[in-house]
């Protein structure tokens, strides 16, 4: 392929919009271009990277034993309804009307599909265990939609779906899609972790998602620094933290004007903010409810709407409860709040001696304690983790870590073929519910989540396997032109993805574009050539040089690429 002639467009500058390092880096590489908000088009380079990791994730599923199919992108209303997830899903599901008025949407996923399908085409024991998959366009209206590509609202998916008679037969084929995904992502050079995660709005008995570690990723994971225990923040669990001794002293009122945050609490009077209740109100199923946790915690929405088994859980804006509850939010405590439920985290319980809010104006209260001045409605673990919490296997430190899903695995078990009626005749002649798993990889998040693990200072470095070229020959002085042709026709004939630089550029641009794209070898034909009589072929990685006869140029780059990450 000659650069004269390929689409290239490269650039110095990233838009201001692009705050991820990968995002940047995508673009200035003339990878992506952007549309609309979370919308892009992938241009040549990008979309051979893409096929690539496409075809990596190909290779490894039909390895595992299932099969590719493709489904609809646009789904009838119908089936989501039988789900019940038109009502749950949120405005992240864009719905619409088609000419006769008929109600659809754009699939964010395809549970509900899949398994109507497969209701239609599978009716005995004897054609399961199933596995079906798809790469597909996906769309989730995102309300904030960030990093570029790793959270697009238009995004290229590959989902799989299992069909078993029983939970033994799905564990089994749980087991060999996460071997898959293994193989996968270390084929891709990813650092990733394997972690426990909750079930989210697909539903399901069981979930891990793998996150690839990254400074820049949104997902926060909880790693135990002595066993390696690992699971999302919101799923997380830690040891209890040991219960606080000493004299309950008087609660006594103190005057705190304008004094509404536990930072600005906390500087007013002096105290630790673990010493601090703060108390957050939510709307629920049976109405507002008062969650109460220590100062330097985060609530765990995720693990309170469990606790509670409520389907609704959203913030409770400041007028709403002063209406329902007469208190005023910012000077909010525990004392007397008898008009809604109140959710106590453990730690609130195995403390002594809080400030807490008046329930009135400018006021809060020192030294109230847990037990003795209120008593919960209910006491759970409703807090997100902290750095420092213990491990509740072997008691070692927790560390926090930033990343990106790039795999996900559910044990859906019988929700959707309940939910659609999905049958088969067992040995017996018994109907039974399919048992589901599900499992899910962000294609199109990819090549950014591997540019987050995989740069430097002059760009990209792609892991041999998916990079969009595996070299590029590079005339670096005009006297070797011709001969670089000839060099670039070899490496096409032994079989070399490679790239002819023959534009009108600076050989000093050449080589910025090519570790830019990061493409893994350059092959210099310059004055090393005129002087030595021999080629240079440089690693971008390993940033090495090897210098070789003209007429072992392919051998040795094969030699390269073979040995190459």
């Amino acid at each position: 392929m000659r650069l004269s002639q390929y689409l290239i467009s490269t650039s110095k500058e990233a838009p201001k919009e692009a705050e991820c390092l990968s995002h940047q880096l995508m673009i200035r590489a003339g990878l992506i271009r952007r549309f609309a908000s979370g919308i892009y088009s992938y241009l040549p380079l990008g979309y051979r990277v893409l096929s690539k990791i496409s075809s990596i994730i190909r290779e490894e599923m039909n390895r595992a034993g299932t099969y590719e199919m493709l489904l609809p992108l646009v789904q009838p209303a119908e089936l989501w309804r039988k789900s019940g997830r038109w009502n749950t899903y949120g405005e992240e599901l864009l719905r619409f009307k088609d000419r006769r008025k008929g109600e659809f949407v754009l699939g964010p996923t395809h549970e509900e599909i899949i398994t109507q399908l497969v209701k239609q085409e599978v009716d005995s024991y004897k054609k399961l265990p199933l596995t079906l998959y798809q790469i597909q366009i996906k769309f989730r209206d995102e309300k904030r939609p960030r990093g570029g590509v790793i959270r697009a609202r238009e995004f290229l998916m590959k989902d799989a779906y299992s069909f078993c008679r029983d939970k033994e037969e799905l564990s089994s084929v749980y087991e060999e899609i996460r071997k898959a995904y293994e193989r996968i992502f270390s084929r891709l050079n990813l650092n990733y972790k394997l972690v426990e995660a909750d079930t989210g709005p697909i539903g399901g008995e069981r979930s891990e998602e793998f996150i690839a570690l990254a400074d820049s990723g949104e997902d926060k994971i909880a790693l135990c620094e002595r066993c390696g225990y690992v699971a999302k923040m919101e799923k997380a669990e830690y040891a209890l933290r040991e219960k606080e001794e000493g004299e309950l002293k008087e609660v006594e009122e103190v005057h705190t004007p304008d004094i509404r945050n536990v930072e600005e609490l906390s500087q007013f009077l002096g105290c630790d903010a673990r010493n601090i209740l703060k108390t957050l109100f939510y709307q629920t199923d049976e109405g507002i409810i008062a969650a109460l946790i220590r100062g330097n915690h985060q609530i765990n929405e995720e693990k309170l709407q469990k606790l509670l088994k409520t389907r609704t859980l959203k913030l409770a804006g400041e007028e709403l409860v002063k209406e329902k509850l007469g208190v005023e939010v910012g000077f909010v405590g525990p004392l007397g709040l008898d008009k809604c439920k109140l959710i106590a985290d453990n730690e609130v319980m195995r403390g002594r001696n809080f400030v807490a809010g008046a329930n009135k104006k400018d006021t809060h209260l020192l030294n109230v304690n847990p037990g003795r001045d209120f008593k919960p409605t209910m006491v759970g673990d409703i807090r997100l983790p902290v750095e420092g919490d213990r491990c509740i296997r072997c008691g070692g430190r927790i560390a926090l870590r930033r990343g990106i899903e790039v795999g996900h695995l559910f044990q859906l078990g019988e929700k959707y073929s309940r939910d659609l009626e999905a049958t088969f005749l067992d040995e017996k002649g018994r109907k039974r519910y399919f048992v589901m798993g599900c499992y899910g990889i962000g294609v199109s998040r990819l090549p950014a989540v591997i540019i987050e693990q995989n740069h430097d200072e002059r760009g990209i470095i792609w892991p041999r396997e998916i990079a969009p070229f595996e070299a590029v020959v590079i005339p670096a002085v005009e006297q070797t032109l011709k001969l670089s042709e000839k060099i670039y026709f070899s490496l096409k004939d032994a079989g070399v993805e490679v790239l002819l630089d023959d534009r009108d550029l600076s050989t000093g641009m050449k080589f910025a574009d090519s570790d830019l794209i990061g493409i893994p070898f350059k092959i210099i034909i310059g004055n090393t050539f005129l002087r030595e009589g021999k080629v240079e072929i440089k690693d971008r990685r390993g940033k090495n040089i090897k210098k070789v006869e003209e007429e072992n140029v392919p051998r040795a780059l094969k030699e390269l690429l073979r040995d190459a990450k």
